[in-house]
């Protein structure tokens, strides 16, 4: 090995979550020269049986985990920021000197190594064993104080409730937090809710009780707000309990719409598809004889066709206009997802819905189109939107919009001070589309609203700086879209029908308010960095390369 005689220290290791530590328990090693990494760059390096992303910028060497926390994509070939590294699948982002989790999907943030140069330029690293291994790491709470008589309460356990809860204490609240969530069950990945309908939903929590109980979080499962009175600061809930608080964050999200079908409320088999318990039911349901209709060519539509479609005897996707999918992607990429998925032996109905549903026995048998026609159905989903869980809200001094949603200033505060809004619910700022504000039901969204609304009730003023990111996952490719807005004009660069291509999508003025892509990974992370930055790209600016904005490491 290397001579390692004077050295500099360019980055070190955080505290961590306590203990005694023994030499043993670290690893120390020489990994590369401080010549294989340039400025702006990123490198994945070796040491022991596990690995490390080394990152230089500013003309400092750090070193993390190299693995996103969520799904474990490697971030080496993710996007560099300024200061962070985003993950190339989701768009969760890292802090390249901490590891701390600053935007989403997942919980836990990275380890941080510390690094070393040589005087002959080696780069050594040091890092302890067990989060090499598990290349996670999970912030320091504060312990609930005695004499910190606060409560903060959080009503909604999806992944932004749970976010905001778990901030509050990484952020140093040491009075009571209080997480109310109306499924009763721990807050868990609601993605896979249509995904994988066979999902162990033990293996899919957020979080386990046990961390809520080390943390001192009190969870109330199964459990309603029924009222909330912003003058008197209490919350009602369905058990007649009554809790008063000083500060309130509301993230109840949204429920499937159920159309008023004839016969559809009074058949089994008739579902939707939002909850795990929702997903279990119809999971339970499919064998190779059954027929499936679903209705609605949304992503949550799509997603269960794709899971179904070789589960059962047939699926049939009714929808109302003649391409699925053609409000996010536009009309060229929408027409090639229907192509795959009658590659894959889904049929569709377009132009169509559905009159009404026919049962026997009271299960539904059969489905009658808009136009008369008949279609077999043991399984009807509906997948056709979402309404807003804000009727609680009514008298509460809280402004509602007509859809359900709450308007948010920049911190998601809304007109009632100390009561602050997220997820679905929120229509808020989103940084990408020019600060105007918006209603979108996007997962890594919802989580990043948490973590902005705890950082702002505990008076760390930290304006929203959201750019939309979201995915689907379609017969095994991966479609990723990053941004907001109704486009005018979609540019398509790559090959659509190998389902290799990104495309941007042109606003007003020739702005890119979108991007999206397929096979293309790291491009809409990218862009989504780019964005995040405030920069802004053009239709001009994909002329003639559309892709010479990328930053020169890439």
């Amino acid at each position: 090995m290397m001579s390692f005689l004077a050295s500099k220290v360019t980055s070190s290791i955080p505290t961590s979550n306590g203990g005694a530590t023994h030499e043993d328990d670290f690893i120390e090693a020489v990994v590369c020269q401080e010549a294989d990494i340039g400025e702006n760059q990123m490198k994945q390096v070796e040491l022991g049986e596990g690995k490390v992303l080394l990152v230089r910028q500013n003309g400092k060497l750090s070193a993390i985990g190299s693995k996103c926390s969520h799904y474990g994509a490697m971030l080496v070939t993710g996007a560099l920021g300024e200061g962070r590294v985003r993950c190339p699948w989701h768009g969760a982002c890292f802090n390249v000197e901490t590891g701390d989790i600053e935007d989403f999907p997942g919980m836990d943030s990275l380890p941080c190594y510390r690094v070393t140069v040589g005087d002959a330029g080696e780069v050594k690293v040091r890092a302890k064993r067990s989060e090499l291994a598990t290349n996670k790491r999970t912030r320091l709470m504060a312990k609930r104080e005695a004499q910190d008589e606060r409560t903060y309460v959080v009503i909604g356990g999806g992944p932004s409730g749970a976010t905001c809860a778990e901030t509050l204490r990484q952020e140093g609240f040491t009075g009571r937090v209080v997480l109310i969530n109306k499924e009763p069950c721990l807050p868990y990945d609601r993605v896979k809710v249509s995904k994988t309908m066979d999902m162990n939903l033990e293996k899919c929590l957020l979080r386990t009780q046990q961390f809520y109980d080390d943390n001192e979080i009190e969870v109330m499962l199964g459990t309603e707000v029924t009222q909330l009175d912003g003058a008197g600061r209490e919350i009602t809930l369905d058990n007649g309990y009554k809790i008063r608080f000083d500060k309130a964050y509301i993230a109840t999200g949204s429920k499937p719409r159920r159309p008023p079908i004839d016969g559809a409320s009074d058949l089994r088999n008739v579902c939707v598809l939002r909850t795990a318990e929702d997903a279990k039911q119809v999971n339970a349901q499919l064998s190779p004889d059954k027929k499936v209709v679903i209705l609605g060519t949304s992503f949550i539509g799509l997603e269960a066709a794709a899971y179904c479609v070789n589960k059962v005897a047939k699926v049939t996707v009714i929808g109302r206009g003649a391409i699925p999918l053609k409000e996010s992607f536009g009309d060229a990429i929408g027409k090639r997802v229907m192509e795959l998925f009658q590659e894959k032996g889904v049929e569709f109905v377009t132009h169509s819905g559905i009159k009404r549903c026919i049962g026997e026995a009271g299960t539904v048998k059969q489905v009658e189109l808009t136009d008369g026609t008949l279609l077999d159905a043991d399984i009807c989903i509906f997948g056709i939107g979402s309404t807003l869980y804000t009727e609680f809200l009514e008298n509460s001094g809280i402004t509602v919009n007509r859809n359900g949603s709450v308007n948010t200033d920049q911190y998601l505060e809304t007109n009632l001070a100390g009561v602050y809004v997220g997820g679905d619910i929120a229509n808020a700022p989103v940084h990408s589309n020019e600060g105007a504000p918006a209603t979108i039901g996007h997962y890594p969204l919802a989580q990043y609203h948490g973590r902005i609304a705890a950082l702002n009730m505990l008076g760390k003023s930290t304006p929203l700086k959201a750019v939309p990111f979201f995915w689907t996952v379609l017969f095994g490719k991966s479609f990723r879209y990053c941004g907001y807005g109704t486009p005018e004009e979609v540019i398509i660069d790559g090959d659509l029908q190998a389902l290799k291509f990104v495309a941007f999508y042109i606003g007003k003025a020739g702005r890119v308010i979108g991007m999206s892509s397929c096979q293309r990974d790291p491009v809409v992370a990218q862009f989504a960095e780019y964005s995040s930055q405030g920069k802004v790209l053009h239709k001009s600016d994909l002329s003639p390369n559309p892709l010479a904005w990328l930053p020169a490491q890439s």
